[in-house]
Order: C-alpha cells, then structure tokens, then sequence
C-alpha cells in the first residue's frame, strides 16, 4: 500500500512539501478522505506480480501489472533442467562412497544406495509431471503444490512478524482501533506480507522447484 500526491510517493509519518512549497506534518495519514482528495492525495494499491518462472511482466507507475505468459516449451525445458541440477547436487553428496568403493573395494552403505534411487525417481516423477502438464495454469498448479509443501508463507510470516517487531492484533483488538489506527495497522501487515514474501523467494532461490526431496536415512 501507498500513497501519492500526484507522482510523489509519501509516507505515513513523514512530512513532504506540496507543489506550492508548504510543508505538511508527518500525522498527514489521519487527514479524512476529503482532505486527502482536495490535496490530491490517493492511495495506490500494488498488483501483486506474477510467478516469474512462468510470465514476463511489468509495473507501472499506478502499481498495474502487464503480463505475457513465457511459450510453454521454454517454461518446461527451465524446470526440467532444474530437476537435473538439483537432482546432481543431491547425488553429488555422497559420490564419495562409490569413489571408495571403486578405490578400495569396501561396499557403498545400503542407506546411501536406497537415498539415491530414491532422489531418481524423485525427479523422474517431476519431469513427467512437467511434460504432462497441457498449459500455463496447469504448470502454476505444480508449481504452487510443490512450492507450498515446503515453503508455506505462515512460517515466514512468523520470522517477519519478529524482524519487524509488529504485534499482531485479535479479533477484538482490531475492532477497537480508530480508523486511522486501523489505517496504520493494515500498513504493518502489508509490511509483514512483503518481508515474508522476500524471505520465502530467497528460500525458494535454494530449491526453486521441487518442493521435498527424500532425506538420506542412517
């Protein structure tokens, strides 16, 4: 969420000087609707982007978000070789048993073996289901599956919620505020949202597609 006076971004709490140089006082936020409108001040509301993985997009000044879906042949190739190169830095892990095997003789250790096949078939059962899918939406549905598993934005909500040292509110507190209260709270749960965000794309820049792979047993 913000706000703007014309072009000029300006911020709840800050002071900004209008177009006739008068400065106004950072509490500007509590002016009602009519002495935002007489000031030309309004509220512009970010379209959330699209996945980038899938759509070429852009935003514009007003927050509106233009989008091309990527041809589908491209999009499935990416995530496929994506699935090969996680599935080699997982199998690399333990390359090292069959390089003593080979070099000394001594067995590879059953749970290694077992952990391997299991990461193949882990990612034979992606590529197919990416070659399966018909569409853009119907590689959105995997992607939003596979991701949520293991990313889910409440646990990064959690970790925001703390960086940002923002008390959630309940039920009755939330309806006690002012509306201008009210105004201040919903900006720090967008706040949350947007930090959570981030912290779940970095996450996922780890492992941007498969969402669990199997672990390695004793």
């Amino acid at each position: 969420m913000t706000w703007k006076y014309g072009d000029k971004v300006i911020r709840p709490g800050r002071s900004w000087t209008d177009s006739n140089g008068t400065q106004h006082p950072g509490n500007w936020n509590i002016w009602s609707k009519d002495e935002k409108d007489a000031m030309n001040i309004r509220e512009v509301i970010y379209d959330s982007p699209p996945d980038s993985r899938l759509y070429m997009w852009s935003q514009d000044i007003n927050g509106k978000i233009t989008s091309t879906a990527k041809p589908l042949d491209d999009v499935k190739l990416t995530l496929k070789n994506e699935v090969k190169k996680q599935q080699g830095s997982f199998l690399s892990q333990t390359d090292w048993a069959y390089i003593r095997h080979y070099d000394t003789g001594t067995n590879v250790p059953a749970n290694i073996e077992t952990w391997r096949n299991a990461i193949r078939a882990k990612a034979t059962e992606m590529e197919n289901a990416i070659d399966a899918a018909t569409d853009t939406d119907a590689i959105a549905a995997l992607l939003m599956s596979f991701d949520a598993d293991a990313n889910p934005l409440s646990k990064f909500k959690e970790e925001a919620t703390k960086i940002l040292n923002i008390t959630i509110l309940n039920i009755k507190e939330i309806e006690a505020l002012t509306p201008e209260q009210k105004t201040a709270y919903d900006s720090d749960l967008e706040k949350i949202n947007v930090e959570a965000e981030s912290k779940r794309s970095a996450e996922m820049k780890k492992y941007p597609f498969l969402s669990v792979w199997p672990e390695l047993g004793e």
